[in-house]
């Protein structure tokens, strides 16, 4: 079933290691940016780019950066940009 609204919900489980889920919803077709972004606001990993079909949608953050480092313990933030919203939202990683 195709959702009737966008919604970014909060990433499951929060607090987590070593990985955490990230789930929205796109009520239409739209481009995509899913990023993770450390507590001073540096892009740590970028999960989505692109288009992405009308559906609810889930991706997994393992806590590595885009070189495949992990993380240390700490707040990020998800930020998820779409053609219509842009939503950040907080996490914790703790090890």
């Amino acid at each position: 079933d195709t959702p009737s609204s966008f919604a970014a919900h909060q990433n499951y489980p929060n607090p987590f290691n070593p990985s955490t889920t990230i789930a929205f919803d796109l009520p239409r077709a739209s481009r995509v940016s899913l990023r993770i972004h450390d507590a001073a606001g540096r892009l740590v990993r970028e999960l989505v780019s692109g288009d992405l079909a009308a559906a609810s949608h889930s991706v997994v953050w393992d806590g590595t950066d885009n070189a495949g480092r992990r993380q240390p313990s700490g707040v990020y933030h998800y930020r998820l940009v779409t053609d219509q919203r842009v939503v950040t939202r907080a996490m914790t990683l703790v090890k």
